[in-house]
């Protein structure tokens, strides 16, 4: 089949006409975020070019996540404000289309344009490489839903983006490695919204990565929703781990940090723990979702492990990188939960000490097992549940913060602050650490002595003598 997004599709008087405008909005996961990226590239040989004014655009596309609360009624309510925009630009005399793409798209499907006719094209989140091909066939035949799983791999068909439009931005990068899940923890609707567990052969992820680095990235994020699953093929066709991945992606030259993200404790084999001791580039954070600290709950999350081997886990990891920290998921609230229950989850977050983590209500996912257990839980007791969950994490957060004042610690800068002289960036942990620096420090790894934890962040200071040894 030919590329669909070949260059013979780009507008041979496009140089002479004024581009159109994209405006993307995304919610959820790095995933979508990725996703994104890739859509405008897609859309660059066509002419569009990214838009921060909603109002401006001449296509807009919601890239959907359903996994947060009351996701589809929150995407319809913000269709209902483009559909008023949409009929005013047509006064105008132009011409707006709107997509819903991403988990909603592919779980509501044709829903979407009968619940509201405004949309023109409803794309799955393996489909979007055909996103120019759609938009073309909605002018033409009116709203279109493409929610399949394809056969062919979206990845084969995807441009590469120019190094221009990766520099812009900035200095980190997500590179997809790993879709779909295989795990169906009861909760969960990734299986039925991003399919079966796939991963991109190794060749494929380390060319990405090359090019990124080529750009100006200094710091790679392998992304999947299963991510540790990772078993792409190598140039002989052998099944290759996330561990000896990562191992690849750190030998490729310029590379300064390597993460990646979401994990599954089912998955945290014994190479991937020595990576973590082995691969210098491999940052010392992990997020390692538990989900519940009861066991009778997991269990009912069909998520295959006890809180016994969760810790162990924890206990195994920091025995390889003592300094590695973790961040991880909770959910409260899950059908049948118990105050006893929840204190077990209470007990487990004292006993693990997290640097970070995130937290939320149950709130069930149609389609999914867990939306017709009995049993559910009262709103006012989840929220209360809730409550005292994040005030924990948030005190052991801080704690984690304080912690830093008086260490040194290398710091990625990737932005400018919001005051004049400020330079942002990240230490190892996902810290945000803000100095005053008139050197531009942007893009370099810099050793920082922090003076203050904040409530967000952390101020430090560099000195002179590790001005002139930053690395890219």
């Amino acid at each position: 089949m030919q590329r669909l997004m070949d260059e013979t599709h780009r507008d041979p008087n496009a140089a002479e006409q004024e581009p159109k405008r994209v405006f993307v909005k995304s919610y959820g996961c790095q995933m979508n975020v990725y996703d994104a990226q890739r859509m405008t590239d897609a859309l660059d040989a066509r002419g569009y070019r990214e838009t921060a004014d909603v109002g401006s655009a001449d296509l807009v596309i919601l890239n959907t996540c359903h996994i947060r609360e009351k996701a589809s009624e929150k995407i319809f309510s913000e269709l209902g404000k483009l559909k008023l925009m949409k009929a005013a630009a047509l006064t105008e005399g132009r011409s707006v289309q709107i997509v819903v793409a991403g988990c909603v798209a592919q779980a509501e499907g044709g829903e979407i344009i009968k619940r509201q006719a405004a949309v023109d094209l409803v794309i799955g989140s393996q489909n979007y490489h055909r996103l120019p091909e759609l938009l073309d066939r909605a002018r033409g035949a009116g709203p279109v839903v493409d929610t399949e799983f394809p056969v062919e791999s979206k990845f084969d068909h995807l441009p590469t983006p120019s190094a221009a439009r990766m520099a812009a931005r900035g200095v980190s990068a997500f590179v997809t490695v790993q879709e779909g899940c295989d795990k169906f923890c009861s909760f969960c609707v990734v299986p039925y919204t991003r399919g079966a567990e796939t991963c991109r052969p190794v060749s494929a992820v380390i060319d990405e990565v090359k090019s990124l680095i080529s750009s100006g990235i200094s710091e790679i994020t392998l992304i999947g929703q299963n991510v540790n699953a990772y078993h792409g093929l190598d140039a002989q066709g052998r099944d290759v781990s996330l561990a000896k991945l990562i191992d690849h992606v750190g030998k490729v030259p310029g590379i300064s940090r390597i993460r990646y993200t979401t994990s599954h404790p089912r998955d945290m084999s014994d190479d991937l723990i020595e990576a973590h001791r082995d691969v210098p580039s491999l940052m010392p954070y992990l997020h390692l979702p538990v989900q519940s600290g009861a066991d009778r709950i997991l269990a009912a999350m069909n998520r295959k492990h006890t809180s016994a081997d969760y810790i162990r886990l924890i206990e195994k990891i920091r025995r390889a990188r003592p300094d590695i920290s973790f961040s991880s998921d909770f959910i409260v609230g899950f059908p049948g939960e118990t105050d006893q229950d929840f204190q077990a989850t209470m007990q487990l977050v004292a006993e693990v000490q997290f640097a970070s983590a995130y937290s939320f209500k149950y709130s069930p996912r149609p389609g999914t097992p867990a939306a017709v257990l009995v049993d559910q839980v009262g709103e006012d007791v989840k929220a209360h549940r809730l409550a005292q969950l994040q005030q924990l994490l948030d005190q052991q957060r801080h704690a984690f913060d304080k912690a830093s004042v008086g260490k040194t610690l290398p710091v990625l800068f990737e932005k400018p602050g919001r005051h004049p002289g400020q330079q942002v960036g990240k230490t190892p942990y996902l810290q945000a650490v803000y100095v005053t620096e008139a050197s531009n420090l942007i893009g370099k790894v810099v050793d920082v002595a922090i003076l203050e934890a904040m409530s967000n962040s952390l101020r430090g200071a560099v000195s002179s003598s590790q001005l002139g040894g930053a690395s890219n």
